[in-house]
């Protein structure tokens, strides 16, 4: 069975609308394209990594717009490669509508997302969900992902949807890896899916830090 990978980028307050371009998301949002002055080698670096094996993408309808008016009007070889990696993997779209697809190889999921996504795991080994916080949502809400990548920038906007808004359900996550930092205060956070729902605890107790120096 293969794997869905989550891709966020999000502020400190965790706002990940439109992180990469003024003009992303026109309707009042006033921070479009926030990432841009914190972004640099080290994140786009660890970016393209993490992005090495894909063989899908799923995205939101939003996010497939953006995505197909700029990437198959990119170079091959921008962008360390991802320009080339986007145009030729299959592009697989949540839409409640019926979108204009046509960006090559680009196919709408029908209206039952949570079969249609499992169905994509038989069928791709590395399915990547970047952006696309509606949809990600659902994924967040089903348990259906099985890695997470989030990028934390050290800025706060204060407004701004949420990368955990209406989706999120108790779980419990494992850190794959220690975090990387950038430059620029950037800390990518590399989590996968544990097994069961947080549990609780007394801070009261003698014998909380037991086994801790």
């Amino acid at each position: 069975m293969g794997m869905i990978h989550i891709d966020l980028f999000a502020t400190l307050d965790l706002v990940g609308q439109a992180p990469g371009d003024p003009d992303e998301d026109p309707d009042g949002f006033p921070f479009g394209g926030w990432q841009a002055p914190v972004f640099d080698e080290t994140v786009g670096r660890h970016v393209g990594a993490g992005l090495e094996g894909m063989d899908a993408l799923l995205l939101g309808r939003r996010t497939y717009d953006i995505f197909a008016a700029f990437w198959p009007n990119q170079a091959d070889g921008v962008d360390g490669g991802i320009a080339t990696l986007f145009n030729s993997v299959p592009k697989y779209v949540a839409s409640r509508g019926n979108p204009d697809l046509g960006w090559t190889g680009s196919t709408r999921l029908g209206p039952d997302l949570v079969s249609a996504v499992r169905e994509l795991r038989d069928r791709h080994e590395h399915v990547h969900v970047i952006g696309s916080l509606n949809l990600v949502q659902t994924l967040l809400r089903e348990r259906l992902f099985d890695r997470l990548d989030l990028w934390v920038f050290p800025l706060m906007l204060g407004v701004g949807k949420k990368v955990f808004d209406d989706g999120v359900v108790p779980a419990n996550l494992t850190l794959l890896e220690p975090p990387v930092a950038s430059s620029t205060g950037a800390v990518l956070l590399r989590y996968g899916l544990g097994a069961g729902t947080p549990g609780t605890g007394d801070m009261r107790r003698e014998d909380r830090g037991a086994g801790s120096d």
